[in-house]
């Protein structure tokens, strides 16, 4: 039997699966819901993690903080509000809430009790990102916090994107974790087959690791200038000379691209954040680095290609994702016939690690004590 074919053993697991498209993001995790420079000091911005609202609020000193956007007097996103000081006043009666979520001051009220707060998210920045943990709060110190790219390596540049998607996020990993699905790209990389070389799995990752060969069509410039002109074998299988690991780790998911001497060349991290209650439209994060050329500035001549290059083959994918999740909002459950071995391991770990709709969360809660 050929080794990519389910048996019927796998089939009969995969229908006691839940759908995989109603398994939603766990939310005990650090998940990037904005850039730093988009809360510039004294503002505060609106974002979503699956339906849930959180302010944004950067004071004029102090780190930033985040709060649920909802006033709790008569619901007015607190988003809307002024920054005053270590505070956020609501835009339509001026109750005040500080970092800590509590409501500090009623401007009317006096000196009586004052009413309950909002609930606070943990909040970090890093790798230019804001970061909540939108989960349980009191397993915020202990998960661990994501490597995100060489954003901190001197030796390599990096570039930021993050495109929204009309898509369940776990089209998203799956579409970065197949790379056979390159005859998609073949307008901008030319005819190339991916060679699966191997993989590595745990209880929260999934490894894969692939060469490419080309068959046809020019190398793209962008390919060219990043990692050197490949040698024409007039249609003989290509030696190994880059390799390309893809991994979800979850819930992000990262490619890197190693030499034939296996030195680092291209470090990609992605997340992937549910935006709405139904987790039907997602929120991308990238960082993506690249290795300098030891040519002094050549990196900046390069940069603008390959920009509009990575832009090209991602709106290929954009493109084909939203179609799936069409498809699938037309049938109403997955109807997927999936035969390579590691993304049918990726769809068992994103189940596993992730929050089946039909397992009810606890309440969480809104409020903040007084």
């Amino acid at each position: 039997m050929n080794q990519i074919s389910p048996t019927l053993a796998d089939t009969a697991t995969e229908a006691r699966q839940p759908d995989l498209r109603r398994v939603n993001s766990n939310p005990d995790f650090w998940y990037p819901v904005a850039w730093s420079s988009d809360v510039p000091k004294g503002k505060t911005i609106a974002v979503s993690f699956a339906g849930i609202p959180i302010a944004l609020v950067r004071p004029e000193e102090g780190g930033i903080f985040a709060l649920y956007d909802r006033c709790p007097h008569r619901q007015v996103p607190l988003s809307q509000g002024i920054v005053n000081g270590q505070t956020v006043r609501c835009c339509y009666h001026g109750w005040a809430f500080g970092r800590s979520g509590r409501c500090i001051d009623v401007p009317y009220l006096g000196k009586g009790k004052l009413p309950n707060g909002v609930r606070t998210f943990p909040v970090r920045e890093a790798g230019g990102l804001v970061f909540v943990f939108p989960g349980d709060p009191e397993k915020a110190s202990t998960v661990p916090f994501p490597k995100l790219a060489q954003t901190d390596n001197p030796a390599f540049k990096t570039r930021r994107f993050s495109p929204r998607v009309n898509c369940h996020y776990t089209f998203m990993h799956e579409n970065l974790m197949d790379m056979n699905h390159q005859f998609l790209h073949r307008r901008q990389m030319g005819q190339i087959k991916a060679r699966f070389l191997g993989q590595d799995r745990g209880d929260d990752f999934i490894e894969a690791r692939y060469s490419f060969m080309r068959s046809g069509g020019q190398q793209p410039l962008a390919e060219r200038l990043i990692f050197g002109k490949h040698k024409d074998l007039n249609g003989r299988e290509q030696p190994v000379e880059e390799v390309v690991t893809i991994r979800t780790e979850y819930p992000y998911q990262t490619l890197r691209i190693t030499d034939k001497d296996g030195d680092l060349i291209m470090d990609l991290w992605a997340a992937y954040v549910p935006v709405d209650k139904d987790q039907r439209v997602t929120q991308s994060f990238g960082l993506l680095s690249v290795l300098r050329p030891k040519t002094p500035l050549l990196i900046d001549v390069i940069w603008p290609v390959l920009g509009w290059f990575t832009n090209r083959i991602f709106l290929e994918d954009k493109d084909i994702v939203e179609m799936e999740q069409a498809a699938w909002n037309e049938v109403g459950h997955d109807r997927n016939v999936e035969i390579f071995p590691i993304v049918r391991e990726l769809r068992e770990l994103l189940v596993r690690c992730g929050c089946p709709q039909d397992v009810k969360p606890a309440p969480e809660p809104e409020k903040a004590p007084a």
